[in-house]
């Protein structure tokens, strides 16, 4: 045997060894009962859901990220969700059927429960937390699938972890439908429609990883169907799952050419834009399809359209081809803004830039108090020094310490020791210095330092 066929073997002993996935398997009608149970919306589920919808309606308005989270860590969402999945893995349609209608259920009085809130609420504003769940991508089906596949591997185990809890966290099965409810009782169809998607791409992706998973740990099926049955289910899931994909796909694309443009147009304008006449008091980047803009609003002296048309010649070289340069200066300025919204972006900006003046002072406040605090501490010490050493040393006739730099010209390098000085009515002997040398090293607590006489 060929020694490449030979490590083949042993590593392919290894992987089957670490990634086996039947070592700890649960039986599999513990499974399917747990499955079963988890599908169903009444009672204790219910009340659970209603009330993790208000908590995350909450959140979202208030833009509570913490909220969310705790939101999302008390919804059942994910039992249904993975219950079809797990149906479809082992032909169980009778599971299918009653995941899919407690699905349905729990979804409408979700839906229905967040937008009456939305309704009675004051605070109406679209926060953050808000926008983030209605334009889905494709980062959001990676995070669905493999947070399902976690999901799917974990309740598949004989020991139940904190798996679960993890998967509804980062899936957000729950505040993609608060957000389609704020759309619906807001009438903003376009956060409705948004919000409804991600939430299908989650429920698809969750079942899909289910599937997968099931199919994989060779569970037994409940019902034995045709060849051409499976085949043409198989093309079915594959089907919602391409459709499902598709818009996210466009949607992440346009995403990343939104942010590629940015950063081109931030370069472009922090490198470029070198007139010390002239201050730039906001930036645009508006990206479209066809047409990008950069548009630049200024204050100051006027730029020449020389000036203008050497700026736009060089937008090529920073990537941005097709992007126009805006800009609004003196009257037409004035007629082409909204100086509401000027004044507040300014005005927002000098906040910005105080906030990071007032945090640099209080730095240098508490660093300045902390090194007073040490010279005053250290003068105390001299005080106590002098009355004792005139104790000892009755032929001390002045006395001061100091901390001061002392620089090794041998080594170059500097140290801060301290350096006494004593003043005496007549010459101290070596040995009686030598006492005073190694008491004043433990009275000060330093390791060295320095009497001139």
């Amino acid at each position: 045997m060929r020694p490449a066929d030979n490590i083949l073997r042993v590593l392919k002993r290894f992987l089957l060894y670490r990634f086996d996935l039947t070592d700890d398997k649960a039986d599999e009608q513990s499974v399917v009962e747990d499955m079963a149970r988890d599908a169903v919306f009444k009672g204790t589920n219910l009340w659970t859901l209603v009330f993790a919808i208000f908590i995350a309606s909450v959140g979202l308005n208030v833009n509570s990220t913490a909220v969310v989270i705790g939101a999302m860590l008390i919804s059942p969402l994910m039992g249904p969700i993975m219950a079809i999945g797990f149906g479809i893995g082992i032909n169980d349609f009778d599971l299918i059927k009653s995941a899919a209608k407690n699905l349905l259920i729990a979804v409408g009085i979700s839906i229905i429960t967040s937008a009456l809130y939305f309704l009675l609420t004051p605070l109406n504003e679209a926060q953050s937390e808000l926008l983030a769940r209605t334009t889905p991508t494709i980062w959001d089906v990676f995070i669905a699938l493999f947070g399902g596949l976690a999901g799917i591997v974990a309740v598949t185990r004989k020991e139940k972890s904190n798996v679960i809890p993890g998967v509804a966290i980062a899936t957000a099965l729950m505040p993609p439908l608060c957000t389609a409810g704020y759309g619906l009782g807001t009438g903003q169809w376009a956060y409705f429609l948004g919000a409804l998607y991600l939430f299908f791409i989650n429920t698809v992706f969750i079942s899909v990883s289910a599937y997968l998973i099931v199919r994989l740990l060779k569970f037994r099926k409940k019902a034995f169907v045709s060849q051409d049955v499976e085949k043409r289910v198989r093309r079915n899931i594959w089907f919602v799952v391409a459709v499902t994909v598709a818009p996210s796909v466009f949607m992440g694309y346009r995403i990343v050419q939104k942010t590629l443009f940015q950063q081109k147009a931030q370069r472009f304008v922090k490198e470029e834009f070198v007139f010390p006449n002239t201050d730039l008091l906001k930036t645009n980047y508006e990206y479209e399809k066809d047409t990008c803009r950069i548009v630049m609003y200024l204050m100051g002296q006027p730029l020449k359209s020389e000036e203008i048309g050497r700026m736009e010649n060089k937008l090529p070289s920073y990537g941005l081809y097709a992007t126009k340069l805006v800009i609004r200066q003196g009257n037409a300025m004035q007629a082409s803004t909204d100086m509401n919204s000027l004044k507040a972006g300014i005005l927002e900006d000098l906040y910005s830039r105080n906030e990071e003046a007032l945090e640099d002072r209080d730095k240098r406040i508490e660093l300045l108090e902390s090194e007073l605090s040490g010279y005053r501490e250290f003068n105390r010490l001299c005080t106590d020094i002098a009355g004792e050493i005139r104790a000892e040393h009755p032929q001390v006739t002045g006395f001061s310490i100091n901390r001061n730099i002392v620089y090794d010209l041998g080594k170059q390098s500097s140290d801060t020791i301290p350096v006494v000085y004593i003043k005496t009515s007549k010459r101290i002997p070596n040995n009686e210095m030598g006492r005073m040398y190694n008491w004043l090293k433990a009275r000060i607590k330093s390791d060295t330092l320095l009497i001139i006489q």
